[in-house]
C-alpha cells in the first residue's frame, strides 16, 4: 500500500512538473495562433507589414526599433484600444492574458528578424 502511495505521489509530481514546463510553450502557441488569425492580414507573418492590406494602411513593421522600443504598457494600449482608426481595438475580443501573450510574441519577431 505504501508503495502505491509513493508511486502515485511521484507520478503526480512528474505530471505537475511537465505541466509547468509546457505552460509557456502552450501560451506561445496560443499567441502565435492569435497573431495568425488577427494580425497577419496587415502585419504579415513576419510582422513586417509587407502585405497588400498592410501597405494600404501603412501598418507598422512590428520588428522595427520604433515598435520594439515601446513599453509593454504602450503596446498593450495599442492592441487593446486600436490606433489611428486603422488598427482595430482587440480589447473587447481578447482577454488580457491573450494580449500579454501577443506582446511577448511581437517582441520575438524582432529577434527572428535579426537572425536572418
Amino acid at each position: 500500500m505504501k508503495r502505491l502511495l509513493v508511486s502515485g505521489s511521484r507520478a503526480s509530481c512528474l505530471l505537475i512538473i511537465a505541466l509547468l514546463i509546457m505552460a509557456p510553450v502552450r501560451a506561445q502557441d496560443d499567441a502565435a495562433s492569435i497573431f495568425k488569425s488577427k494580425c497577419v492580414v496587415c502585419h504579415g507573418a513576419d510582422g513586417s507589414g509587407n502585405t497588400k492590406m498592410g501597405m494600404q494602411l501603412k501598418a507598422a513593421d512590428l520588428r522595427s526599433d520604433d515598435v520594439q522600443k515601446l513599453t509593454d504598457e504602450q503596446l498593450t494600449d495599442v492592441v487593446t484600444n486600436g490606433k489611428n482608426g486603422k488598427m482595430p481595438a482587440w480589447g473587447e475580443i481578447l482577454k488580457p492574458e491573450q494580449i500579454k501573450g501577443l506582446i511577448v510574441y511581437v517582441r520575438s519577431l524582432a529577434s527572428k528578424n535579426k537572425t536572418k
